[in-house]
């Protein structure tokens, strides 16, 4: 219950004032959200499994968004900034269609 009323609170909050993403990070908030929706779809996952845990799914979320934000930072300074942020969308929409399709499963049978 405290979360979905965090997450109500965040959505108003955001919707009230408007935040802008500076510049600089702009190229790595996609691939930050793409991160956290994994880590959001593997512990929805964890729990219709029944092996979620509050510690594991608060790790694996700030080390995937941390984690994919820095893979993007290493490739925009080699140069190859767009290919290796492909990779990582690529390697993180698989695993989010993956627990998705597990997902499913589980609610339906199917």
């Amino acid at each position: 219950m405290i979360a979905l009323l965090g997450l109500a609170l965040g959505i108003v909050a955001g919707l009230l004032f408007e935040p802008t993403v500076p510049v600089g990070l702009q190229p790595y908030l996609p691939i930050a959200v793409i991160a956290a929706l994994d880590a959001l779809f593997g512990g929805l996952r964890a729990r219709l499994d029944g092996i979620f845990d509050d510690k594991v799914f608060v790790v694996s979320f700030l080390s995937n968004v941390v984690l994919a934000a820095l893979i993007v930072f290493l490739g925009d300074q080699l140069g190859v900034g767009s290919q290796l942020s492909t990779a990582v969308v690529v390697v993180l929409g698989i695993r989010i269609f993956s627990n998705a399709a597990a997902i499913r499963r589980h609610l339906f049978k199917a």
